[in-house]
């Protein structure tokens, strides 16, 4: 399955609270109301939180500041993402995604990627192909 990685952050002036709850209560509804039209197969969102280790992490691997949240989407392939994108309905619903995010997010520092996911370890053992390239017979 094809993927989209979103690293966001909310906007200034916005509390950690306040942010995570529109993401949840208002902007899951708006990506389940959208869902078919844009092919999402899968939606989930990490809600990041203010852990020992972020800032252990931070400090000792040189990391930046810690964002907010990470929204995981996924499709059947990019094909079908573009697909979507490039019909009328999806690029209403991508436009309506879209203005709901700017009442949240802080764009300017938001990070995307898309991609495929390599599985390295599944249920705790790693997948065969990894298995030997770590020369575990």
């Amino acid at each position: 399955m094809f993927k989209m990685s979103f690293t966001i952050y909310r906007r200034p002036g916005m509390t950690r609270d306040e942010f995570l709850d529109y993401w949840k209560n208002v902007h899951a509804p708006l990506a389940i109301k959208n869902a078919k039209v844009l092919r999402i197969r899968r939606y989930v969102q990490m809600h990041a939180g203010d852990y020992e280790m972020v800032r252990t992490m931070t400090e000792t691997r040189g990391c930046q500041p810690p964002h907010d949240g990470v929204c995981e989407i996924w499709w059947d392939s990019e094909e079908d993402r573009l697909a979507a994108a490039r019909s009328a309905e999806g690029q209403a619903a991508s436009r309506e995604m879209y203005a709901d995010e700017l009442r949240f997010c802080d764009m300017s520092r938001a990070t995307v990627s898309f991609g495929y996911e390599h599985e390295v370890i599944v249920e705790g053992e790693p997948t065969p192909s990894y298995r030997q390239a770590a020369g575990i017979e």
